[in-house]
């Protein structure tokens, strides 16, 4: 019973056995590297053609933003989609408000969001995808400003809108021809292109870049004062006349690698751990008979509590240190912040 049941099985099912003659194929590491510096060769050519595509349309598109007083709405299906959210992004970054809309979204009740005084840019490397035409008669009955970015000057997308910015390309780097490669580096350049030419006609500056950017470290430097991270408690201070003995304790206790000698309040100088170690190898015999005034810096680098850090940052690398001492409006001393208080 079980041998009929096996010989019947088996005529349903083919089981094959491992070849241990057989090699496994390894592709050579260089040839690996070879295919992948073709598409870099492939997708920098036709970068590079851009620059050659430009026209009046390109000036016009940008001057009809700077005038612009809504914001740009960017619309476009599949990859081109992926990449409008990518430049949708780039642009309310850098001083243009702009939001990315799906079209097929926008077809079925998101039209509301655009209003009359918003400008659009379509994106559609045929410049024949359906969703994207679908929006094209009510942004001309709302009298919109439209833009259009694809690869063919004659597409219906580009004969229905205010501006076309041409992205063609020769070539994809897709082997089949088939996957857009090319077409949407393509795509994302004239974006870029976009975005930093309204930045420097804005002369948008690091200021108006941490405004949006708040949770990064350069939003950090550029928005945060001194005194909001600068050390201000317990610190190391001593005396001119203070012994050698007295000025490694206060730089041990204040934990900050150096002390600050005051007199009358008033800023005298700075002894690092450092000045500590030099002095001891350079004034051997001598040296637990210095007192502070021998050994300190009397030109110590100061910064005000109100100052950026990104000010802060820019002192220490001009002068080679990693500590500032903080003054406030009367100068007086109120603190110290270190390269490591800046975040970088």
């Amino acid at each position: 019973m079980c041998d009929r049941f096996i010989s019947r099985t088996q005529r349903f099912f083919v089981i094959s056995k491992p070849n241990k003659d057989k090699k496994h194929h390894r592709t050579p590491v260089m040839e690996i590297k070879k295919l992948a510096q073709e598409v870099f060769e492939i997708e920098a050519q036709e970068i590079a053609n851009l620059r050659h595509q430009l026209d009046e349309n390109f000036e016009k598109s940008i001057q009809a933003i700077l005038k612009c007083s809504g914001k740009v709405i960017v619309s476009g299906m599949g990859k081109s989609g992926i990449i409008g959210k990518k430049i949708a992004a780039t642009l309310s970054s850098t001083g243009t408000p702009s939001f990315f809309l799906h079209p097929g979204e926008a077809y079925h009740g998101d039209l509301g969001m655009i209003e009359e005084k918003d400008v659009v840019l379509l994106i559609s490397n045929s410049g024949e995808t359906d969703e994207v035409l679908k929006l094209i008669p009510f942004l001309k009955h709302q009298q919109n400003c439209t833009i259009s970015m694809s690869g063919n000057d004659d597409s219906t997308l580009a004969k229905n809108t205010n501006y076309h910015i041409n992205i063609a390309v020769e070539k994809e780097a897709c082997p089949l021809l088939l996957a857009p490669t090319s077409s949407t580096t393509a795509t994302l350049v004239m974006g870029d292109a976009i975005a930093v030419t309204l930045m420097k006609l804005r002369n948008f500056k690091e200021e108006n870049f941490a405004k949006f950017h708040p949770g990064g470290t350069l939003g950090r430097r550029l928005l945060t004062t001194v005194g909001d991270v600068m050390k201000k408690n317990n610190l190391p201070i001593t005396s001119s006349k203070s012994t050698i003995k007295e000025v490694i304790q206060k730089i041990s206790e204040g934990k900050l690698g150096l002390v600050v000698i005051l007199e009358n309040d008033s800023i005298k100088g700075v002894i690092t751990d450092g000045d500590i170690r030099r002095a001891m190898e350079s004034r051997e015999k001598e040296f637990f008979e210095l007192i502070a005034s021998d050994l300190m810096s009397s030109d110590p680098k100061l910064i005000s509590e109100d100052d950026k850090l990104t000010n802060a940052s820019h002192l220490m690398s001009d002068h080679k240190i990693n500590s500032l001492l903080v003054v406030n409006a009367s100068n007086d001393f109120v603190g110290v912040v270190q390269v490591y208080d800046l975040g970088v």
